[in-house]
């Protein structure tokens, strides 16, 4: 059975997840959420000022006192700011199922840091939230966010053509997901 428990602090041995706080805005501007290489296949703009990562810092921070949200900060112990952020973007309480969204600057990239916060939230949502589906999706054209899937121990499901739209336009998807029943 499911019981919302809301964004938790979460640790790994690198990094602490824990919800975002109205200050995370200069560094989310600065590691992320400024630059078009790492929006390019995402659903939101590249950030124009950092007044803009600011209100959506501000935003999430106000979104995680509800526990049915589910919005994580990426901060590696040794930095201390975040890095990226993990989300459940879609849930669907009725058959305890969700969807995770994730970005990280590119800094970061080809670290295994994102594998092991999106490992974390996998297993919270489904040791402590009681989540029975946990799946995510990637543009086609961007292979290192299903590595990272992959690496999660999510299974590949299919493509779904022309089924969502990001900064590049209308393109095809690729599903993943796991299954409480399979996550070990």
């Amino acid at each position: 059975m499911m019981e919302q428990k809301g964004t938790k602090r979460l640790e790994t041995e690198r990094l602490i997840l824990r919800p975002f706080i109205p200050t995370d805005g200069p560094a989310m501007y600065k590691n992320w959420c400024s630059d078009p290489e790492v929006t390019r296949f995402l659903t939101w703009p590249t950030h124009s000022s950092a007044d803009v990562s600011a209100s959506l810092a501000a935003y999430w921070a106000e979104e995680t006192k509800n526990p049915a949200r589910y919005q994580w900060a990426i901060v590696p112990k040794e930095l201390g700011e975040p890095i990226g952020s993990l989300a459940v973007v879609r849930q669907r309480d009725d058959i305890a199922q969700c969807e995770l969204g994730y970005c990280i600057g590119k800094t970061w990239w080809g670290r295994g840091l994102m594998t092991e916060a999106v490992k974390e939230v996998i297993r919270y949502l489904f040791e402590e939230v009681g989540m029975n589906r946990i799946e995510a999706a990637h543009d086609v054209h961007n292979p290192a966010s299903g590595k990272v899937m992959q690496k999660a121990g999510m299974t590949f499901e299919g493509i779904h053509r022309q089924a969502s739209k990001n900064n590049t336009g209308v393109c095809d998807i690729a599903i993943y997901a796991i299954l409480a029943k399979d996550h070990s």
